[in-house]
């Protein structure tokens, strides 16, 4: 049996160590993952379900929910991307399929747009919070973006001093291209401050857009 302490983790922390952990079986086991909150335990028994797999769940005590996940000999359900070719990746950004290719070989895969440096409506906190999670979350995925657009409070997302920085090197050094408004860096006066990726223009960002199979607005 494998323990995953996901104790004081958060959103999407217990889904990425959970994933991570099926992902390492190599035969018949289970995987015991341990959370401090109901909606973590859920999280993780929706992920396990959807995967194939059985789980079953239980509170421990006062803010303590273990999440019990058996894997059967059909193991979990695996979708495999092939790696970027130079990169050395094992997720390729904006993987596109044969069918894709031939309805539109020019198109890109998936772009991912962010227009603030924070994540919805209400609380500017927990949009702060809200964004990070989102930016983490997509170093996680099975097939990375071709592209992320960062644009007015957005550029503050890709400076110096940004919480989401190292997320986004991440993404860059497997092969995502990262590009920040040049006139939204100006306006804010943080152009010397960029610290990932490069500088586009509003042409350029609706170009990209048109061309996207896929766009992503967190």
């Amino acid at each position: 049996m494998i323990t995953v302490n996901a104790m004081g983790d958060v959103c999407p922390i217990p889904v990425v160590k959970t994933k991570k952990a099926l992902g390492e079986l190599r035969g018949p086991d289970q995987i015991e993952v341990l959370v401090d909150n109901e909606t973590a335990m859920r999280n993780v028994m929706k992920m396990a379900k959807n995967s194939g797999a059985e789980a079953e769940q239980e509170q421990l005590g006062e803010r303590e929910y273990r999440v019990l996940i058996t894997v059967g000999e059909a193991g979990v359900q695996k979708n495999p991307v092939p790696s970027r070719e130079g990169k050395g990746t094992t997720a390729a950004a904006g993987t596109k399929s044969a069918q894709d290719v031939q309805a539109c070989p020019t198109c890109l895969g998936t772009v991912v747009s962010v227009g603030s440096d924070r994540m919805g409506d209400g609380s500017d906190e927990l949009g702060h919070i809200l964004m990070k999670s989102f930016l983490f979350a997509v170093t996680q995925l099975d097939q990375l973006p071709d592209k992320m657009l960062f644009y007015n409070g957005g550029a503050k997302l890709t400076i110096e001093g940004s919480e989401c920085l190292e997320d986004l090197k991440t993404l860059a050094d497997q092969g995502v291209e990262i590009l920040t408004c040049g006139t939204c860096l100006d306006f804010y006066g943080i152009k010397d401050k960029l610290a990932v990726g490069g500088v586009t223009n509003m042409y350029s960002i609706v170009e990209i857009l048109q061309g996207a199979m896929n766009v992503i607005r967190p």
